[in-house]
């Protein structure tokens, strides 16, 4: 899969309002075929701060992504809302899935 985790840097005066803008892009994202999650988070240091985790299947999957009308219309609608270039780590790596954090697993968990 091609695994993604991206920061963006909101400016202040639409931080609040981050889920709502990108909500569109978030949802047609979601729903593309290859895209295994595209998950959001706010940072707890910086309030200003987003943090996107995404997956897709492959690399395939993950240009078709880039090369989408959503992603196109959200290069146009997102980056006035941006404080600075999202900052991202790109990978692609041998699984299809989230692994079990062993070193924190819960006992009879199910």
């Amino acid at each position: 899969m091609i695994f993604i985790t991206a920061k963006f840097q909101i400016k202040p005066e639409f931080a609040d309002e981050w889920s709502k803008i990108a909500d569109e892009f978030t949802r047609a994202t979601r729903s593309e075929p290859g895209c295994l999650w595209f998950d959001w988070s706010r940072s707890l240091e910086d309030p200003n701060e987003y943090v996107l985790v995404e997956a897709f299947r492959d690399g395939d999957a993950g240009g078709a992504h880039v090369q989408s009308v959503h992603f196109k219309n959200a290069q146009q609608t997102l980056p006035p809302h941006l404080a600075a270039t999202p900052r991202i780590v790109n990978m692609e790596i041998p699984q299809d899935d989230w692994s079990l954090l062993g070193e924190l697993a819960v006992p009879d968990a199910t």
